[in-house]
């Protein structure tokens, strides 16, 4: 399986010095993750106080290595530049910070593998035992990998319980991956509101955002 990793930049609560470093950082990753090989994207980016800032950026790498590129950033990274923006500012040192997030399985519907599935079948039965009809109508249907089951016994056709059952199973699936999505945001939130400015990892200086 190719290996995913997203790389979250943020300026933390930090001023717009902060947020211009972001957009430099994010730009330095997609060389250096290029460089490397790897696919990678900006997926989000939450707009800076000003035009050419972010106060914090997502990067998705896919390939064989992403999740080592990605680590080796996480941290604080400084930008040792005059202030673009406030000319006589004596502060120079700016810092960001990058986490590392591994994205959710991406299962659902359309992922289930019918070889991955058993497929049993029973009768139907109705309130106080009583059979709804005398054939194997009721599908129950497992998935393996995992022992999450589904089943189905309204529908009076074997193969439309069999459908019924695979959405139920399907949908499983989807709630998890929603619910994974929404700790992620939760995650993402707290890394944004969390950075704590020194022992910075990477250096990059001046206004090309040089490395060293």
């Amino acid at each position: 399986m190719t290996e995913r990793a997203w790389i979250q930049i943020t300026s933390g609560r930090g001023p717009v010095e902060c947020a211009r470093a972001v957009v430099l950082l994010a730009e330095q990753l997609l060389r250096e993750s290029h460089a490397e090989g790897l696919s990678a994207e900006i997926l989000t980016v939450v707009d800076g106080p000003q035009a050419g800032t972010a106060a914090s950026a997502l990067l998705a790498c896919e390939g064989d290595g992403a999740r080592r590129f990605a680590w080796a950033q996480a941290g604080q990274v400084q930008w040792i530049c005059k202030s673009p923006y406030r000319p006589g500012h004596k502060r120079k040192n700016w810092f960001v910070g990058v986490g590392v997030v591994v994205p959710p399985a991406e299962d659902g519907p359309l992922r289930l593998d019918k070889r991955e599935l058993r497929v049993e079948t029973c009768r139907a039965s109705g309130p106080g035992g009583q059979n709804v009809n005398k054939r194997d109508t009721a599908v129950r249907i497992v998935h393996l990998p995992t022992g999450k089951s589904a089943q189905a016994q309204e529908e009076r056709s074997q193969a439309r319980n069999k459908a019924l059952a695979l959405a139920r199973l399907a949908a499983q699936f989807t709630d998890e991956a929603a619910a994974a999505r929404d700790n992620l945001r939760d995650d993402l939130w707290r890394a944004h509101t969390a950075l704590e400015r020194g022992d910075a990892g990477r250096v990059f200086r001046g206004e090309k955002f040089q490395p060293g």
